[in-house]
């Protein structure tokens, strides 16, 4: 139900070696069969939004998210395997499905190639619970074995160094990343890591719901221990949640760690004993194979304290500690008994959801990532569900917003022209990335069976460490994905100067051919704007158009820059999904602009693609009407409370319930639906946040 801060931290980085694209040949072989099943209407309602979602008792300048969503809120009832369900979920879902069919139809074969008997074998053995359970806990035990003969540090830090690969945890974690002030060099980046809760706060604050968590995740902390033999477990898992607190104590808040002028420390490696001294990192990166001659220390002083826990804490309550963390982070992996204890506290306690998700689809889920199976999978995902035409259209989208995103630049009155410059140039730099990767993910080497569900992960986090390795000292490559086609998202890498839309997310209610343009604007392209937004939001803009970090603007205007983003935070902090428990403005500054900014420049594209002309009224909704209706119902969403908590503390994205209310933020949404002085939304002239 968890993972490491390390597997994460590696599973953005490299994508192994490519070979060259067959995807152009089966996407146009394909285009022939979905253009002659294309519906020509619209998928939602008769123009590209469901009008029958909408609560027109609500006002929409009271509460816009309910106005766009209220009938559907109301009445949506939460599936028991679900915390949270909206716009995302629900392609997700489309998208699991289609997996599904592609996994069914090559395990129903028996002429597979090689990709495709790797995704028959791991699927089988996801599956194979019989084999799965009564292998119990043995296939971690060597892991185990290793925790319990651990007699000094340096048998401590071994076991750190190697702790993405084995699925234990390390309080000292990262992976590959790329150099900030050379973006064709690979580095290492390391920072502190190692919570078993979703963030420090739910270690530190006195208020009465997190003193309940921690007393049920010492109950559920002794409950793991125990699968490993471990007894005494209670007074054990008292030790682990004491260490944990500690390591809390010693990390910082979540908004501070954001800070790109904070988290840039990098360090030679033969200076890191004098800087960060009393932990052997030649025994720790021994492990993985990495030679890091430089590397970027993200939190120094974090990194020092948990040297300094390291040294200072009993070697047994770290064993324990890695015993604990090992048996849960593989839980998802092993015996069934083992998998329900620990989603009776990740998935229940902490997430509010009431049953486990269906086997197939987790097996789905630990396929799909970049470090799995993701792109062998993608490859066939694109040729049957993606049409060129969605990626012709997108692009042009996409140009659609570069140029009034230039416009728009142009017309800023707290920008000096020296800067301006500056941010012509990046936006001019910004590549798009659309659909899928021109080369793909191979798989050369690597060796999985039906029955060994762990060692099918373990035989993949090897393979994609050791590609990680070889490339290490080589130029960045500039062709890697961070996300598998199939996945619903989109991203923006700030090394790269590069936005990234899957082929899954272009679909409705974010994309539609047949919608009304102002949907389509008002989804995708605010989509695009969001992620064209990163590149100048309050981090990303600290990067110039080569994706190096430093200082391209005048200090005027980034003081000018720095007010408006301030005044957004505080905006964003004022909303309260819980009582007592506020959407943190500081951590979310960066999503928020960018779908402030993200709104203004497709509106604006979409302003352009009218030629002067009035768009027309449809069902009655005007043009402008629909442009944020769209939006809004982009962001439509139910959550248990759990799960909301976990957003506000863990996340970096305001709700969707906020998300949506951002066109308060716009002219434009005052006059489309008169929301006046009175309004709970309404903002004066001078108090709606005008950035980009």
């Amino acid at each position: 139900m968890k993972k490491s801060l390390i597997a994460i931290a590696l599973a953005t980085t490299f994508l192994g070696g490519c070979g060259a694209s067959d995807v152009n040949t089966q996407a146009k072989e394909t285009k022939t069969e979905v253009t002659k099943t294309a519906n020509t209407k619209a998928e939602l309602g008769s123009f590209g939004v469901d009008l029958s979602a909408r609560n027109e008792a609500v006002k929409p300048g009271d509460d816009f998210f309910m106005y766009a969503s209220g009938t559907w809120y109301d009445n949506y009832v939460m599936p028991a395997d679900k915390t949270r369900f909206g716009a995302f979920t629900g392609l997700a879902e489309r998208s699991e499905k289609q997996v599904k069919e592609i996994i069914d139809d090559i395990a129903s074969r028996s002429d597979l190639n090689a990709e495709e008997q790797l995704i028959a074998d791991f699927y089988q053995s996801y599956m194979d619970t019989d084999t799965i359970n009564k292998l119990g806990i043995t296939p971690i035990q060597s892991t185990l074995d290793q925790i319990s003969a651990i007699e000094s540090t340096d048998d401590l830090t071994k076991v750190f160094g190697a702790a993405w690969l084995t699925g234990a945890t390390s309080p000292i974690a990262g992976g590959m990343w790329f150099n900030r002030l050379d973006p064709n060099q690979y580095e290492m980046s390391i920072g502190a890591s190692g919570l078993g809760l979703p963030d420090r706060s739910y270690y530190l604050e006195d208020a009465e719901r997190f003193v309940k968590i921690r007393e049920a995740y010492v109950t559920h902390i002794a409950e793991m221990l125990a699968f490993a033999g471990i007894k005494d477990g209670q007074a054990r898992a008292e030790a682990i949640l004491a260490l944990e607190t500690k390591m809390a104590e010693g990390q910082w808040p979540r908004e501070k760690r954001r800070n790109r002028d904070l988290t840039l420390n990098q360090v030679k490696r033969a200076d890191l004993p004098k800087e960060y001294p009393g932990f052997d990192w030649d025994v720790y990166f021994a492990q993985t194979g990495y030679q890091v001659p430089q590397l970027n220390i993200s939190q120094p002083e974090p990194v020092k304290a948990m040297i300094d826990l390291v040294n200072k804490q009993p070697l047994g309550v770290w064993q324990d500690y890695l015993t604990f963390h090992t048996v849960s982070n593989n839980a998802g992996l092993l015996s069934e008994d083992i998998y329900a204890a620990s989603f009776g506290f990740y998935g229940k306690t902490l997430s509010g959801q009431e049953e486990p998700r269906p086997r197939w689809k987790r097996a789905v889920s630990e396929m799909s990532g970049t470090q799995s199976l993701g792109f062998a999978i993608g490859k066939v995902y694109v040729a049957r569900y993606f049409p060129e035409s969605s990626k012709q259209q997108m692009a042009e989208l996409v140009e659609n917003l570069r140029t009034a995103m230039g416009q728009r630049i142009d017309g800023l009155d707290w920008m000096g022209a020296e800067t301006k410059v500056n941010a012509h140039a990046k936006l001019a730099a910004f590549n798009p990335k659309i659909g899928y990767p021109d080369v793909w993910q191979e798989f050369d080497g690597v060796t999985l069976t039906n029955k060994d569900l762990v060692g099918n992960i373990q035989n993949l986090r090897q393979f994609f460490n050791a590609d990680s390795v070889a490339k290490e000292l080589k130029k960045t490559d500039r062709n890697r994905w961070g996300m598998t086609p199939q996945r619903v998202n989109a991203y923006y890498n700030s090394s790269f100067n590069e936005i990234v839309f899957p082929a899954a997310i272009l679909q409705p209610p974010f994309f539609d051919p047949n919608a009304d343009p102002a949907v389509n604007y008002g989804g995708i392209g605010a989509v695009i704007g969001h992620e064209m937004g990163h590149g100048f939001d309050d981090q990303g803009s600290k990067s110039d158009a080569n994706g190096i970090q430093r200082n391209w603007w005048t200090d005027s205007d980034r003081a000018a820059f720095e007010a408006k983003a301030d005044q957004l935070a505080a905006q964003y902090s004022k909303y309260e999904p819980i009582p007592e428990n506020f959407v943190n403005g500081r951590n979310s500054l960066g999503e928020n602009i960018g779908d402030v900014g993200g709104l203004s420049m497709a509106y604006h594209a979409y302003k352009l693609s009218l030629n002067g002309k009035e768009a027309p009224v449809i069902d009655g909704v005007t043009g402008d009407q629909r442009f944020f209706l769209a939006w809004a119902q982009v962001w439509k969403e139910k959550r248990t409370e759990q799960s909301m908590l976990n957003q506000l503390r863990a996340g970096t994205h305001a709700p969707g319930r906020y998300r949506a209310q951002a066109p308060r933020n716009h002219d434009a949404w005052y006059k489309a639906f008169d929301v006046k002085p009175g309004d709970e939304l309404y903002l004066p002239e001078d108090q709606r946040v005008r950035i980009w």
